[in-house]
């Protein structure tokens, strides 16, 4: 998977494995139960998360959440997806929601003194500091996503020697 030619900042993959979906699910839970030292796995029904853990674990550290669907009888469809840390994801939708609300007030301002024929220059500048703002969250998450890109590769690697196990 080749996360830099990626848009997006949450990578998304798929994959089919000719495993019974309950034995792959254990699997993951037998792997878990290893103590593996670097990882941390935890299963729900068919929902898989596999996390950094101890000194390796940085603020930019990625995690993998694995959904398990039965294809067929002996035929698994793996949703995965590789996502930021819970606590630096809800930092930035936080500031995301602070953004647009200011947007959407300043747009409501500009409006009622557009109007009113006042002078609506500082709301446009307002406005423009926003869009501006956005444009800087995205690029300030794609050099976070940037910095964990390896050890997205070493929980890819995990994720592959455990089901091939």
């Amino acid at each position: 998977m080749d996360a830099n030619n990626e848009l997006r900042l949450r990578l998304r993959f798929y994959k089919d494995v000719m495993i019974n979906t309950t034995v792959l699910s254990q699997k993951f839970a037998d792997y878990a139960k290893s103590n593996p030292q670097d990882y941390f796995i935890k299963t729900r029904g068919t929902h898989i998360w596999i996390n950094i853990k101890g000194d390796k674990k940085k603020y930019y550290s990625p995690h993998l959440h694995l959904e398990l669907e039965a294809k067929s009888e002996n035929e698994t469809h793996i949703r995965g997806l590789f996502g930021p840390d819970a606590t630096l994801w809800t930092f930035f939708m936080f500031l995301h929601f602070i953004i647009a609300g200011i947007f959407l007030i300043f747009s409501g301002i500009a409006y009622s003194n557009s109007i009113l024929n006042k002078s609506y220059t500082f709301d446009l500048v307002v406005l423009a500091l926003m869009v501006i703002t956005w444009f800087l969250l995205y690029f300030i998450a794609k050099q976070i996503r940037s910095n964990g890109n390896d050890q997205t590769h070493e929980i890819e690697k995990v994720f592959l020697e455990i089901i091939e196990s």
